[in-house]
């Protein structure tokens, strides 16, 4: 089997473990390329909510009391690289962008799209994305936007209201795209 991979061909054909071809294919798809990433981008993202009530308000209770083992499950998920936090917490929910108290911001970085879409509809999370009418109101307005990031770089909020002002402006496009219109990471060429 050639898995493109001297060592990782070198490790599964010299192991003590007899290997069928059918164990060599599981151990390859489990394990994945064992050599250093050369990823060049990563993905970011920005949410934007209104939310209905404050923080504090009996009618946030719930997605106060889900916030904390979401964020945890981002914090423990190895594609997620990132996520905005205000100082000496686990969330964004103080910090304050808009000049509007209850329009909050999300924002993150992920190794990938892939990594991101499982997380935010094939997790835990996903509850809270069916539950968000409940906590914020209907936007009028695009409040989601995707874009890739040179590895390693942290965009601020300036930097996603930006995209997220590109995107309304001109509809998904290599700088600015959602997950229902989405682009791959820029090439070095």
């Amino acid at each position: 089997m050639n898995t493109d991979n001297p060592d990782l061909e070198r490790i599964l054909a010299g192991g003590e473990v007899p290997m069928t071809d059918r164990l060599r294919s599981r151990v390859v798809a489990g394990v994945g390329d064992v050599t250093t990433s050369t990823q060049t981008h990563n993905l970011a993202q920005m949410n934007i909510a209104k939310f209905k009530a404050g923080y504090d308000d009996p009618i946030m209770a719930d997605f106060v009391e889900m916030l904390d083992p979401i964020n945890h499950m981002a914090d423990a998920d190895p594609g997620c690289l990132w996520r905005l936090t205000d100082e000496g917490a686990n969330n964004a929910m103080s910090i304050a962008f808009y000049d509007d108290p209850l329009l909050l911001v999300n924002m993150s970085v992920w190794t990938d799209l892939d990594s991101l879409r499982n997380y935010v509809y094939r997790s835990d999370h996903a509850g809270m994305v069916k539950r968000r009418g409940e906590w914020a109101e209907k936007m009028d307005r695009t409040y989601t936007v995707l874009w890739w990031v040179p590895a390693g770089h942290t965009p601020d909020l300036a930097e996603g209201d930006a995209r997220l002002q590109m995107l309304e402006e001109r509809g998904p496009t290599p700088d600015a795209f959602t997950f229902a219109r989405s682009f791959p990471p820029p090439t070095d060429d």
